[in-house]
């Protein structure tokens, strides 16, 4: 039996919660998943898992058997990152989360070059804009933007992102351009779905408002509002890397230049384990050079 592949695989199937989706995973089928937990069960003499008809449930024993495994596999795995940096030929395959529009827009082209410079390297860069389970989804490395880290990963601060209201010349010359925040509430509103209530925050050089807005379109896309955006569908606040080339070529226009939303913080993580494979060391490092020489992406405040 492969003893190590066995191991990977109770311990995915216990993270998961069932034998289909670590099959699925490890591009496998569940009765050979099956198979190969049952003859580790005989190899260690130990029950692993209860099975009934609900489903499996890890024994006092399988618990134990979890963590002291996740322990060996990354030890292992550390071991081979370890002989792959002094052959200089990092490989295998890293999952990479990001949102939709980030990933589509900007980490596409910085993936590419990564896969150019590692030749051995398999990358499976997995688009949404809800926030995953890095262990339970078995991700690598997920970018995040905003919002409240997960207890089980560890974040690092890659960037601060301006955030500033735009619209398409088209628009402002049919509506008018606003020349005060309280001038937005006559225009109409484009926005991220789900965003709770109709107030929007501006600052000013410490000054803070809250201007209430009306919204006929909401999206739960980034790039959609960027298309609706020059399309003439209204006034809305994005991210700068967003739109600077749309802003530089004339396409849309900064409205209330003075004012800004909040800005928002670009975060990528990792499982909170002691070791990472090279090929995620690597990308790390690559990504972090390249996502923060690209406009829109400002150095975070050494006092954050």
């Amino acid at each position: 039996m492969d003893t190590l592949r066995a191991m990977r695989l109770f311990v995915r199937t216990l993270e998961l919660g069932s034998l289909s989706a670590a099959a699925r995973e490890a591009g496998t089928t569940q009765p050979t998943v099956s198979k190969l937990l049952a003859q580790l069960e005989d190899d260690l003499g130990v029950r692993l898992f209860e099975r009934s008809t609900r489903g499996l449930s890890p024994t006092e024993q399988g618990q134990q058997f979890y963590r002291d495994a996740r322990l060996v596999l990354e030890q292992y795995d550390a071991a081979v990152s370890a002989v792959q940096g002094m052959s200089g030929k990092p490989s295998g395959v890293l999952r990479v989360n990001a949102p939709v529009a980030l990933g589509q827009y900007r980490l596409n082209a910085i993936v590419q070059q990564f896969l150019a410079a590692h030749p051995a390297i398999e990358i499976e860069l997995i688009l949404n804009d809800r926030f995953v389970d890095l262990v339970e989804e078995g991700v690598d490395i997920a970018f995040r933007l905003g919002g409240a880290l997960p207890p089980d990963a560890v974040g690092r601060r890659l960037a601060t992102i301006p955030r500033m209201l735009v619209a398409s010349s088209g628009y402002l010359s049919a509506r008018g351009t606003p020349a005060t925040p309280q001038d937005l509430s006559g225009h109409d509103f484009v926005r991220f779905a789900w965003t709770p209530g109709n107030a929007l925050a501006l600052f000013r050089e410490g000054e803070e408002l809250q201007v209430p807005t009306s919204s006929r379109y909401r999206v739960n896309n980034a790039l959609a509002i960027r298309e609706a955006l020059m399309l003439g569908s209204g006034i809305g606040v994005c991210p700068e890397w967003l739109v600077r080339d749309l802003l530089d070529s004339g396409e849309l226009v900064r409205v209330l230049p003075d004012w800004s939303a909040s800005p928002q913080d670009l975060y990528l993580l990792y499982p909170s384990r002691r070791f990472q494979p090279l090929r995620a060391r690597l990308f790390i490092d690559f990504a972090i050079d390249r996502i923060r020489a690209l406009p829109g992406f400002e150095l975070p405040s050494p006092a954050l």
